[in-house]
This record gives structure tokens, sequence and C-alpha cells, in this order.
């Protein structure tokens, strides 16, 4: 599914997270957190590649890429062999924008709102053989959240209550900037490399109002300031070279280099009942994650009707955490907190893999492609005192088989499995101690394994004169799940602790619709709905100390409406609704939310200018969001408010001449998803049968 996203004119000033909620299939929550089809395990591509920044968190990387630079977005529900086996729930990829036109070009964004404000360059020129690409986009925003929590433990002899209430601060600096390079050595043959650089400085600060009431006893009441500090630094090298033979023949060679630096501290002022400092505490965790990457890939027809690819890729990873916590006084300097020892993690993962793909596409119009993958996984965990985890080495054979039919020029009916695999990311792997809020605390697992997932589906994808429409049903076994577990401490009253273990399974079967309608020329009306019935099944401890099993099911909803009118002068209109019912948790459901906008755009002086104005959520405070959470030790019910009411002005100016260019070159990247212009923000469905050369060939 291809999401045309340089016409939508509501995200303007957004980030990346603004576009992919309009994707049908995707649905992405209040903090960023984006699932397909129910399923969170995604791979998020950006330009067919994998970024570091992705590894340490989705929903944040998601916001330094500005939606003004998105290009479209690309959902791949059943990948072939040549993509990496990582992503259960399947492929993300995000195109930004680019061109390969000849002369140059400048375009300036820039976007003032109450919730943020971004300025963006982007750049190009190309003459003859040689082009250049550049780009820098700074955003900044700023968010008001409001949390009610009321928590009980249970314990054998008392229980002890919870009631906290968090008033939240979040404000952030975002940066973005990329340079490209991309030279035709000869007719056939190609070199292309890039360098981005990607930084988070994000600050949260909260008032935390705390009451705790152990058995009879009267409640305790505290209040803490606390500041979280999310910094990174990261920066993809890239370097490809491709050489055509003839059509439908080529050999490629790929090379990529990543390094992400990760700080995520926090620092705590406790205070009495008169707010004076009683107590300071902080956290820092300092995490790098660094990869290399090197792959290599051959296609070649056998016939006009047969081709074979095959191909092979090493990647090497290195990712580090280094966590203290330090006490103080109110006027003395920071020590080392005896009661909460430092730790380090050091994390190697090395992955080697091969794969082969057979097309066949049948004189009655049949596409076969199937193909298989293996991936060999070595793994090398160590703490602070060098002693080694036993986590063994493993291999997995990963098939896939599409089919697809054409029924008529303009219908087309695809049937597809795959076996993908979930490796455990690295937040989940981080074993620092997370007391940022001392009754809700996560802590990671090192000793995760990763998890295994069948997917098989059967869509329809059909054109009748102005309206395109596509329906799909499908269906999911996951084992070996890896499943956040939350349970009392045994230590802290009224707290409690979230890890992670593969101690689930998950089964999913559902349906999704969407479609486009062309009701003028120019007024387009778009929109859809997903259905998701999930089974999840894991353990937990209970009162008695023993593990007993613990069963969740429920249906998932989504839904979403769009529309576009364009006008003469320049001008035009667009509205965006949202719908995300609540979603089954292992031990518990959290709750949905609507969302809607609206927005504007007026092209001026041959659409090398434009002013445009866009509203978020304008009727309401914001938005609320009800999780309930229950199991045999604890309940919670977790009321979070975002004042998310918003609205952006945006300016854009573009100067250069560009003309067009023949030749059509073609790239390769490296690609590690391991871990057709519609106009009004369209929706397209690709098939094996898309035509040479409309087909991206890049995508592997």
């Amino acid at each position: 599914l291809i999401y045309n996203a340089e016409k939508d004119l509501t995200s303007k000033g957004g980030d990346a997270a603004d576009i992919l909620r309009k994707v049908p299939m995707l649905s992405v929550d209040l903090d960023g957190n984006v699932s397909l089809r129910g399923n969170g395990n995604v791979r998020v591509l950006i330009n067919n590649k994998p970024s570091t920044i992705m590894a340490a968190n989705i929903a944040d990387a998601l916001k330094q890429i500005p939606a003004d630079m998105i290009k479209t977005v690309e959902v791949i529900t059943s990948p072939s062999a040549k993509y990496d086996a990582e992503g259960s729930g399947g492929i993300i990829n995000i195109i930004t924008k680019k061109n390969t036109l000849q002369g140059y070009n400048m375009n300036v964004d820039l976007g003032v709102g109450n919730r943020g404000s971004n300025l963006g360059l982007r750049g190009s020129y190309r003459a003859g053989k040689m082009g250049f690409t550049l780009g820098g986009y700074g955003r900044g925003n700023y968010f008001r959240t409001i949390t009610d929590l009321n928590q009980t433990t249970f314990g054998t002899t008392q229980n002890v209550v919870t009631a906290q209430n968090i008033r939240t601060k979040d404000n952030g600096l975002f940066g973005n900037y990329n340079l490209g390079w991309d030279y035709d050595i000869a007719k056939n043959q190609s070199l292309t490399a890039s360098v981005r650089y990607g930084v988070r400085n994000s600050s949260r600060k909260q008032d935390q109002n705390t009451g705790l009431s152990i058995g009879s006893n009267p409640a305790i009441f505290s209040e803490r300031l606390v500041d979280v500090r999310d910094l990174s630094g990261s920066i993809d090298v890239n370097l490809d070279y491709v050489h055509t033979y003839k059509p439908r023949q080529e050999w490629s060679i790929s090379s990529q280099m990543s390094r992400n630096n990760l700080t995520n501290n926090f620092f705590t002022d406790y205070l009495n009942t008169n707010r004076d400092i009683t107590g300071r505490q902080k956290n820092v965790n300092l995490n790098t994650n660094q990869e290399f990457t090197i792959q290599t890939d051959y296609q070649k027809p056998i016939d006009d009707r047969q081709s074979l690819e095959f191909g092979a890729k090493g990647i090497f990873r290195e990712v580090t955490s280094n966590y203290k916590y330090l006490a103080a006084d109110p006027t003395s300097d920071y020590t080392i907190d005896p009661k909460r020892p430092a730790g380090q993690l050091n994390y190697s993962q090395n992955v080697a893999a091969a794969y082969l793909s057979y097309t066949l596409t049948t004189k009655n119009k049949y596409t076969f492609k199937v193909g298989s993958r293996y991936e060999y996984t070595a793994i090398n965990a160590k703490n602070q005192v060098e002693q080694s985890f036993n986590i063994p080495s493993y291999g997995i054979l990963v098939p896939s088989v599409n089919v697809s039919k054409n029924l008529s020029e303009t219908t087309t009916l695809k049937l597809g499995y795959n076996r993908r695999i979930q490796r455990p990311g690295l937040q989940q792997l981080n074993p620092n101690f997370n007391a940022a809020n001392p009754q809700n605390i996560t802590i990671g697992n090192p000793l995760l394994r990763p998890e295994l997932t069948d997917n098989i589906e059967l869509g329809l994808g059909s054109r009748i004169k102005k309206t395109y429409i596509n329906v799909a049903i499908f269906g999911r076994i996951t084992d070996n799940v890896i499943t956040q577990i939350r349970q009392p401490s045994d230590t802290l009253p009224g707290a409690v602790i979230s890890t992670y273990q593969n101690i689930g399974k998950q089964r999913a079967i559902g349906s999704n619709f969407f479609g486009n309608v062309y009701l003028t020329s120019k007024w387009t009306i778009g929109g859809g709905f997903d259905l998701v019935y999930a089974f999840l099944e894991g353990t937990t401890t209970g009162l008695n100390g023993l593990s007993q099993k613990v069963t969740n099911n429920g249906l998932n909803v989504n839904g979403r409406l769009m529309t576009q009118i364009t006008l003469k002068n320049g001008w035009a209109f667009q509205g965006f609704s949202f719908m995300r019912g609540s979603q089954v948790q292992l031990q518990g459901r959290q709750g949905g939310f609507g969302f809607y906008s609206f927005g504007m755009k007026k092209d001026f002086n041959n659409k090398k200018a434009s002013f445009g104005l866009s509203a978020e959520n304008f009727f309401s405070r914001g938005i609320t969001i009800r999780t309930q959470l229950n199991s045999p030790t604890f309940i919670q019910d977790n009321h979070t408010l975002q004042l998310n009411r918003g609205i952006r002005v945006n300016f854009s100016y573009t100067i250069g001449k560009m003309s067009f260019e023949d030749q059509r070159r073609k790239t390769r990247s490296v690609n590690n998803d391991d871990l057709k212009n519609e106009e009004g923000g369209g929706q397209q469905q690709g098939s094996g049968t898309t035509p040479a050369p409309a087909r991206r060939q890049n995508n592997k």
C-alpha cells in the first residue's frame, strides 16, 4: 500500500506520526506508538534503509522526521524473502522528498503554532552525471498532560492504595539533517552516498502528588518534582553501487554504518508540605547502539515470465548501557546511592542471512512469488563484572509465498503467507531500574529471546471508474511472545514494577477495508476501518507466589475518514478524522480516543510559494484516555488528559529552476528490516503485476 503524503495539508508542520495516523491499516496512539493491524511489532525504514534512531524507540524517532519532508509511506504486510525477517507485524517504509532533475532547486518551509513550530530547508543540484541533495529540518513542540492514577496492590496481610496526580510539561527540540551525492559512472552503473544525522533534545517536567494508604492507616502524602531528559544523536552513513546489465538483470552491493547515542536521565526533588526540598535523586542512563551492515543482491530474468533473485547480508550490532543512581541532601553534592547499585550491559548481536526468491507469471494472469530466507543470529551479553549471560545462538528459516491473480484490468486478488521474527528492542533489554515515577517502575530483561509469527492474508483490490476499494482478511499466530508483565514490588509499598518476559502467545484474526472516491475531478473522499479480534495468553505470579496462567481477549476497532477539495486560484481544503477504539492487553485494556483536523492552503506565484492554516481538535480541550489493568496482585485505573488542541500557520517558498531528466537512475541501499500518485493524499495498492516502469526498484 502506498500513501501519498506530500498531498496532505493538515500534517504540514507536524511530524511523521501525524502522517502515519492517516495511513490505512496503521494505528498511532497519542505517544506516537505505531501498530499495523493491531500489531505493534513493525519495522520502520527511512528511504528503504534502517536507522539506529528507530532501534531505541520508534515513537520518539518519528518525532525527528518532519511531515514536510515525507513524500510517500509504503505499508508492506506480506514481505518477500528479500526483506529481512525482522518485524512480525510488517514493514513501514517512509520515503522522503527528493528529485533527479537537471538544475538546482531550494525550498524553505516555516511554521508557527501553539503546540509546535518548525523550520526546514531542502535543496538539490544536478548537472550531467552528478547530483547533490541537502536537507535541514528543525522542530520544537510543547505539550501539556494531566494524569490521575488510582492503584491498589494486594498483599497477604494488607493492601496498599495509591492515589496520584501528575501534571506534565513536555518540551522538545528535534532536528534531521541529510547530505546526499550520486554519480552515474556509466550508462548502466551508478554510485550513491549519503549521510543523515538526527538529534533529539526532549525535556519532561512533572509535578507528582501521591497519597499512599497502607492497610487501615491514614494516607501519607508526598510531592516530587521530576525532570526527565531524553537526548539522542544518531548518524547513518551509506555507500551503494548498482550495475545494470540489461532490463531486469542487475547486481548491487550496499553498505551502511550507523551509531546512536542515547541519554535518558531523570532528576528528582523531594518536597515537604511547605514545598521545601528535603532530598534529591538522580538516575544517569547512557546508551549506545552501533551497527555495520554489508549486503549484496542479484536479480536475473530466466525468460519473459520467470525471474530469480538471491543475495546475502551481514549485520554486526553493538549495544551498551551504563546506568547508576545518585542521591543528595538539599545542599550536598550527589553521591552513589548504595540502595541501588550501578550497572552495565554490553550486548553484541551478529546476524548472517541469505535468501532465494523465484517469480513466475502465467499466461492466465497468475503471479507466483515464492522464496525463503535463512538468518543465523549469534549473541554475546555481559554485565559490569564481565559475567556472561547464557544466550545461545539460533538460526531460523523464514519462507514466504505471495500469489496474485488479475481478475480484470482493474481488479486483483492476492493471497500471501510469510513467517516473521521479532527480536527484542533496546529498551526491552536495558536492565536500568527506571523509577522516574516510583509507583510505576520499568526494568528491561537482557535474557529476552525473539518471538516468531506466522501471517496469512487474502486481499482484493479493485478500481471501478473513479472509485478504488480494498478489502482483506488476515490471521496471525505468535509464539514465545515478548510480553510486558507488571507485578507489585516486594520492597516498595504500593509500587508496580513492569518488565518483559517470553511467556506469552497471541492469536489474532481480522479484516480491514479502505477506499477512495473521486466525487468530482476536484473533490475526493476516502476512509476505512480495521477490525482485529485478539487472544492473548501468558503467566503471572499470584498472591501465593506461584505462577498462574492469565488470558485476555477482545475486539480492537479503528477507523478513519478524510476529504480534500481543490478549487481555482490555488485554494485547497482538507478534513480528517480518526477513531481508535480501546486496545486489549494481557492484563487489561488501553483506552481509545478520537482525533480530527482541518486545513487549508493557498498557492501563489505559479505554486512557488504557499500559505497554509491547520487546526486540530479545536472543539475540545484535549483527548482523554482511560487504561484499566488488573491481575491477581493489583488493579490500576489510569486517566490521561492530553491538552492537544492546536493551530498552525505555515509558509513555504521555492527558488530555482529544474528541467526533466530522461535517464531513469536506479539505486540500491541497505535495508535492515530485520528488527503511482493519487491527488488528495490518496492510497494505491501495489501488486505483483505492477508494470516495470512504475515498480520501485530499491525496495530491498
